[in-house]
């Protein structure tokens, strides 16, 4: 009999002892996931189910989308949560270890030697010009997630309004991301918990296109593995362990450096961001790009984009561009230690306090969703949730487009409307001309992401060899 067929019929009490997949394999299946990890969660998520649904059967498409289903729903990037979750089911904590931690950790050396590298001649010629490049095409990927989003999200009209409210909400009042997210969260509760049937759309990214995998004909089977049953005792350890890991190192260091000190701030306002980021890396960048530019300060818009076409361009979560951002703060505001060793220790810190709790929402709720399966008052809020995740990113959209295209924005404020405008004799032609082209070659020609975002650099590196654009 075939080992995973053998293994898919044992009792739920002994299949987590007699697992077939050792610890070791389990090791080099994850870290070819994390090295093919690019393209964002939807192209993260393909890769997964690829991997670990069609080629291994580890897990069938049930249990696969109630899993992503719930890391929709948390804040935090959904790819990796979804990783540690099957690695948790596969081998307990040491697996979802093993899964989360490889998953951002490609991506964690490559913002950090690209922050290095941007510090240091990011602003110096051939550089700037192929970041200069970069943004453009960064610009026709948000919108296309837009495009990809509305389409699996706006099937009515509760939809669109919720998606519209979100947009003007954050766009024109300046309305805090979080709070939009947990209004349309509770709006979809509601509404699924009714009996709605505008809010019972489901919010998870589509997995697969072909043949539906049972779950009886995988290795862990139908029911929940022995050490995926949630008791109290062990809800009580995993709390004390994540949230002392989390939130330790952030209290002594407001204890010892006082809250105005640069690694202070990166602490709180990243743990903070943590908890309220729901929707996915495109909508928590809209909070992040919000806080870091205009409250902190430690960034500019064009840097901002710059460090989403690293985040792009490597392997890991979207979300990663936050090592950056924390990089850049702390290199700004070293204090007494060098502009490197701060950016390093400020990116670092962003990395901890972002992917930390991410463990925790993982090894303190799978086991009570594993016992969870089509509640419609949790499809309806993560319907919303992903509606307004919708308005959000047009925001984003916008933000981008304004500060890429335009070489100088202005606030316009009247009454409680306060939003970004261009001057509109500050176009950048060049930015235009390399944005235009970019979306034409996405949304027309249906060229890749990564050959788009190498194209848009070379092609702004080009021009600054050619004199064009300096």
């Amino acid at each position: 009999m075939n080992a995973n067929v053998r293994a898919a019929t044992l009792k739920p009490e002994t299949r987590d002892a007699q697992n077939s997949v050792s610890l070791g394999e389990a090791f080099w299946v994850w870290l070819r996931i994390a090295a093919l990890s690019f393209g964002g969660p939807a192209g993260q998520i393909a890769v997964m189910h690829r991997i670990l649904v069609e080629e291994k059967r580890w897990i069938g498409d049930q249990r696969f989308l109630h899993a992503l289903n719930y890391c929709m729903l948390l804040p935090g990037p959904e790819a990796q949560q979804l990783a540690t979750y099957v690695g948790w089911l596969m081998h307990r904590t040491r697996g979802g270890l093993l899964a989360g931690g490889l998953f951002i950790l490609p991506g964690t050396l490559s913002i950090m030697a690209l922050s290095w590298v941007y510090a240091l001649y990011g602003k110096v010629g051939i550089a700037a010009a192929f970041f200069f490049g970069l943004k453009a095409a960064v610009l026709a990927i948000v919108l296309e997630a837009v495009v990809r989003i509305s389409r699996r999200a706006l099937k009515n009209r509760v939809m669109l309004a919720i998606a519209a409210s979100a947009f003007v909400l954050i766009c024109f009042f300046r309305i805090p991301f979080p709070v939009i997210i947990l209004g349309a969260g509770l709006t979809g509760y509601l509404g699924g918990s009714a009996g709605r049937s505008e809010f019972q759309l489901g919010g998870g990214h589509t997995a697969t296109k072909g043949t539906f995998i049972a779950d009886a004909e995988t290795l862990l089977g139908e029911e929940p593995p022995h050490h995926a049953r949630p008791s109290l005792s062990r809800s009580v350890r995993v709390i004390a362990v994540w949230l002392g890991l989390w939130l330790v190192p952030v209290g002594l260091l407001l204890i010892v450096l006082g809250h105005d000190n640069v690694f202070s701030k990166i602490a709180t306002f990243f743990s903070t961001m943590a908890v309220v980021t729901f929707g996915g890396a495109y909508a928590v960048l809209a909070y992040v790009a919000q806080q870091a530019v205009e409250s902190y300060h430690w960034l500019q818009p064009r840097e901002m984009l710059d460090g989403l076409g690293m985040a792009e361009t490597t392997p890991g979560p979207l979300i990663m561009v936050s090592q950056f951002v924390g990089f850049m703060g702390a290199y700004c505001d070293p204090g007494t230690l060098s502009p490197l060793l701060a950016g390093t220790l400020g990116g670092l810190l962003t990395t901890w306090v972002t992917f930390t709790p991410c463990f925790l929402w993982i090894f303190l709720g799978a086991p009570f969703i594993e016992r969870l399966r089509g509640n419609k008052a949790l499809t309806g809020a993560l319907s919303a949730i992903t509606a307004a995740v919708v308005g959000v990113i047009l925001n984003l959209a916008i933000w981008f487009a304004i500060h890429t295209i335009f070489r100088e924005v202005m606030l316009f404020s009247a009454g409680p409307i306060r939003t970004d405008v261009p001057v509109l004799a500050s176009v950048d032609g060049w930015a235009l001309l390399l944005s235009g082209a970019a979306i034409l070659a996405m949304f027309r020609f249906k060229v890749g992401m990564i050959p788009t975002l190498l194209a848009a650099s070379g092609a702004g590196v080009a021009l600054f060899l050619a004199g064009l654009n300096g």
